[in-house]
């Protein structure tokens, strides 16, 4: 299976030591303003997520999500979310531990596309993954 979000080593080392001060998170990933395009972390259920936000994955044991418009061009794009040292966003968990989370990318490979639309598409009534469409 395709991973949509993952973390490095260092992400989960962090992520495990805001979990241990701060109970448990979540990441949205901002789409830009006062904080730029970088993964929030915060107390899991303290940033709402909705119709409009789509569910990648879980890093560290904490679910990962992102605006639907912001996906909508990221979608063909597996997410990598390191550590930096530096300040994180100022609403996000990581600030005072004087690290920021970072988003990496790259882009998937045909057969990872097609795999994640097979996904997307659900199993056919017998039970088979359909093909790629025509």
């Amino acid at each position: 299976m395709v991973q949509r979000v993952l973390a490095t080593e260092a992400a989960l080392r962090l992520i495990d030591t805001l979990k241990a001060k701060h109970g448990p998170l979540m990441f949205h990933q901002s789409g830009g303003c006062c904080d730029g395009s970088s993964p929030m972390c915060y107390p899991r259920g303290e940033f709402l997520v909705g119709d409009s936000d789509v569910h990648l994955g879980e890093i560290g044991g904490c679910p990962f999500y992102m605006s639907r418009a912001q996906f909508a061009y990221w979608e063909h794009t597996q997410l990598a979310i390191d550590v930096v040292p530096g300040r994180g966003g100022m609403f996000s968990l990581e600030g005072p531990e004087g690290l920021r989370f970072l988003t990496r990318s790259r882009l998937y490979t045909e057969a990872e596309s097609l795999e994640l639309r097979q996904e997307a598409m659900g199993p056919s009534p017998q039970g088979e993954r359909p093909g790629p469409p025509v």
